[in-house]
């Protein structure tokens, strides 16, 4: 298989260019030999990532998370990340969360996807749809809401995007925001907000059979 023409397909999908302009999306490592037997694909690069990748013959690795520092020990694979590009385009990351939990998106906001209900449904039901992907989320629900119609929706870290939508579901959530929090917030984790996307990048490049495959990872929290 050729690398670049795997690349590119992931380049039509989330074009590079509207990455944020901190991210480090793109190749890590560029071997020269533009031929790969097998791809992993990954949240995340870690040495167990890396491990996992090299005992499975894989000779590159497509992650979402980029790697903003490349250790040396890491060099000897090809590694190709696409990370708020993939946020932030069409079907990406958030778009499959919403997927995964069985809601139809109603519009984009940028980063933020909302899911407009035709009927509301209560802050109980919403939980335990969540806890099926994310069995210690946390929530906050300062006003004491029972029911919701309008909820956001983004993927990873995305509290600051809180606001204009009776519930907001992301990762990360922090202290002082939860704490003044005017809707009903969900953090059902960073991890767990993101997982889908290498089983996204997978489909995406064509590769779900024996040459695609997905690392085994896990949140790091307990």
């Amino acid at each position: 298989m050729n690398k670049y023409e795997i690349v590119r397909k992931i380049e039509e999908f989330a074009p590079p260019e509207t990455q944020e302009s901190w991210d480090a999306s793109g190749w890590a490592v560029n071997l020269p030999d533009a031929d790969v037997n097998k791809v992993m694909f990954a949240l995340t690069v870690t040495d167990s990532v890396v491990e996992q990748a090299r005992k499975a013959g894989c000779d590159m690795i497509i992650s979402h998370h980029p790697l903003f520092f490349v250790p040396f020990k890491y060099k000897d694979i090809n590694i190709y990340s696409a990370h708020t590009n993939l946020d932030r385009a069409e079907g990406g990351t958030t778009d499959t969360l919403i997927r995964e939990l069985g809601f139809e998106k109603s519009r984009n906001e940028d980063f933020v996807r909302i899911v407009e209900l035709d009927k509301p449904i209560s802050v109980e039901d919403l939980r335990q749809k969540l806890l099926k992907i994310s069995p210690k989320l946390r929530y906050v629900n300062n006003l004491g809401v029972e029911q919701v119609k309008t909820i956001g929706f983004c993927a990873g870290s995305g509290s600051e995007f809180i606001g204009g939508t009776d519930a907001f579901v992301t990762g990360d959530l922090k202290f002082h925001t939860a704490l003044e929090a005017q809707s009903v917030v969900f953090d059902i984790g960073h991890f767990e907000s993101e997982i889908f996307a290498p089983k996204l990048l997978r489909r995406i490049c064509g590769l779900e059979n024996e040459r695609g495959v997905l690392a085994n990872e896990k949140s790091p929290f307990i």
